[in-house]
């Protein structure tokens, strides 16, 4: 026997995998996902009759017959957050088809996937989409891409082909050989850029030709290899279903699993074992993910397929989790290997850090990254259900350090005492189904924070400033002295102590006020009267003066220490000099 390829499509987020996956299937996954982006790992058999139909012009032309069974294609999430599924993809797939938007050429995470697939020596090709968008291409819905161009305008023709080479260029720095697929004149060596609009189904054929004539061609030795032995596989997703109860939706990407095999997976609480009662294959041409119709009832699966497993004990099992057929001698083996994956991405280790609860290990371990990329620590990482315990552990975290005092949630739902705990507690709870929003949505927060603590702070600490008395502005004499300032730096507020350029005391500000009207607050750049009940304006008050807010030593030292980041560079500056106008009794000065 043959195995079908695995197939794996990825690229940067927005460029269109998923649309060319439904082109190619006849369906719209890429619809009603959420804000129109993968958010998992997805699997979809396109069996030889479909392929053979599509390609029937391109297969006589190039003169090749088909002895693979179909395709087995993975759709992978496109953001950079999902690094580490996009890894599990290349390295289980025998064949690549990296998308490339043509209006926006190599983004960040194109670059990170050449870089995984160079890495697990995965041969691959450039599906460049969304040709339909160069000004002035007509579109000739589902012909070949040869077809369309040869019926495209000189001028369009040209800047297809400048938008082409540039691709080859920007290849050529990555060290890979290419050309357009119909000028390769060696698939060992060049990589094939196949020109495609998965919106009107242009060049779609020659790319699903290329695939299936070039994994045939290339990786024959390697299909036959796989296809016998026990499983091994990786859970796509767990769910319920009627009449089953709790399902795994894996992919088998090695060796046979058949009806009543030992199965070995992982769980929170370690590897299980259990027996397989049921499998159930999706249709051709259904997506793993979100199928149309039903499952088939089979006895077993040959990799690579996406299969349905129903068996006793899956109510815990994990998605991202790998899952192995298991014979007597190796389960031992294979519940280690389990145990040590897991463990190393849920977390549970306390101290400082926010708590993350997502629906998969894949999930889990992308969110992970994301946020130790951005130097945000994970207190505890977790799958399944925000429970009241996440909110008291966030609680404490709280008390530490405002900022990981939170949880962010996955894809999770968040059981009802949990909610009333976050109320009571006043822990803020995160909740996201498009994973890189999540770390959006903490910055959002965070700042949010920053600003609420430098509120609090500044509320009860004298700040710095730095006020010229103005000339000719001068309201009352005394018993309040009422005159007019330009705060020239810093803030002040009512009941600020002010000094002069002489360390000496001229009373407290009794009031501001604003074109006739009261305030709390004057800020640098504001002209503003003050009154003040102890100096006499014309004795210790003169137009023209250079006053300061005498700030007590213990308020500069904690705002040069914890709140140092609220300050400008000439708030820190004027910190600096009213310590030096004070000299020896700024060291003796009390709140």
């Amino acid at each position: 026997m043959i195995r079908q390829p695995i197939v794996v499509v990825m690229g940067h987020v927005d460029h269109g995998k998923t649309s060319l996956l439904d082109r190619i299937r006849k369906t719209s996954v890429a619809k009603r996902e959420k804000g129109g982006i993968t958010q998992h790992i997805g699997a979809s058999e396109v069996p030889i009759e479909v392929i053979t139909k599509a390609c029937s012009t391109m297969m006589s032309l190039m003169q090749t017959k088909l002895e693979i069974p179909g395709l087995l294609f993975i759709d992978t999430p496109g953001h950079k957050a999902f690094t580490n599924l996009r890894e599990r993809g290349g390295s289980i797939s025998d064949m690549a088809v990296v998308v490339l938007d043509i209006t926006k050429g190599f983004e960040p995470q194109t670059l990170e996937t050449i870089e995984i697939l160079r890495d697990y020596k995965t041969p691959f090709v450039i599906a460049m989409n969304k040709i339909d968008l160069v000004e002035g291409w007509a579109s000739h819905p589902d012909s070949t891409f040869l077809q369309s161009f040869n019926k495209q305008s000189p001028d369009v023709q040209q800047e297809l082909e400048k938008r082409l080479y540039n691709f080859v260029g920007r290849l050529s720095e990555l060290d890979f050989q290419s050309e357009r697929f119909d000028r390769i004149s060696d698939f060992t060596k060049q990589i094939a850029i196949i020109p495609i609009s998965a919106k009107t189904g242009e060049g779609v054929n020659e790319l699903l030709t290329f695939i299936a004539g070039l994994s045939q061609r290339f990786l024959k030795g390697r299909l036959h290899l796989k296809v016998k032995g026990e499983g091994r596989g990786s859970i796509l997703e767990v769910k319920d279903e009627i009449g089953l109860g709790k399902t795994v939706d894996a992919i088998f990407y090695d060796g046979v699993v058949k009806r009543g095999d030992t199965i070995v997976f992982g769980t929170v609480n370690g590897a299980k074992t259990t027996k397989v009662r049921a499998l159930l294959r999706p249709k051709p041409l259904d997506e793993m993910r979100d199928p149309r119709e039903k499952f088939l009832n089979v006895d077993e699966v040959h990799a690579a397929a996406g299969v349905k497993i129903a068996a006793p004990g899956l109510e815990d099992a994990i998605a991202g989790s790998p899952i192995f057929v298991a014979g007597k001698a190796d389960e031992k083996k294979l519940i280690a290997e389990i145990d040590k994956e897991i463990k190393e991405v849920l977390i549970e280790k306390g101290g400082e850090g926010v708590i993350l609860k997502a629906d998969t290990l894949g999930s889990l371990e992308a969110i992970i990254k994301l946020l130790k990329d951005e130097k945000v620590p994970v207190s505890k990482a977790g799958i399944g259900a925000v429970v009241k315990k996440d909110v008291v552990d966030a609680s404490g975290i709280k008390n530490q350090n405002r900022y990981y005092g939170i949880i962010l949630s996955f894809n999770v739902d968040v059981l009802e005492s949990a909610e009333e705990e976050s109320r009571r507690a006043g822990i803020t709870i995160l909740r996201e189904g498009i994973i890189y929003s999540l770390l959006d949505n903490y910055k959002k927060w965070v700042e949010t924070e920053r600003e609420q603590e430098r509120t609090q702070a500044f509320s009860s600490l004298i700040l710095p400033a730095k006020l010229k008395v103005m000339a000719g502005c001068c309201f009352r004499a005394s018993h309040p002295a009422i005159f007019g300032v330009d705060i020239q730096a810093g803030r002040i507020k009512p009941e600020y102590g002010l000094i002069n350029e002489k360390g000496i005391s001229v009373g407290r500000v009794k009031a501001i006020q604003s074109e006739n009207k009261s305030i709390t607050e004057a800020k640098e750049g504001m002209q503003v009267a003050i009154s003040m009940n102890e100096p006499t304006f014309g004795r210790q008050v003169n137009e023209g003066d250079v006053l300061f807010t005498n700030v007590p030593r213990t308020h500069a030292k904690m705002l040069l220490s914890k709140y140092r980041e609220f300050l400008n560079d000439r708030e820190i500056e004027l910190l600096g000099k009213i310590r030096s106008i004070l000299g020896d009794m700024y060291l003796k000065t009390e709140e």
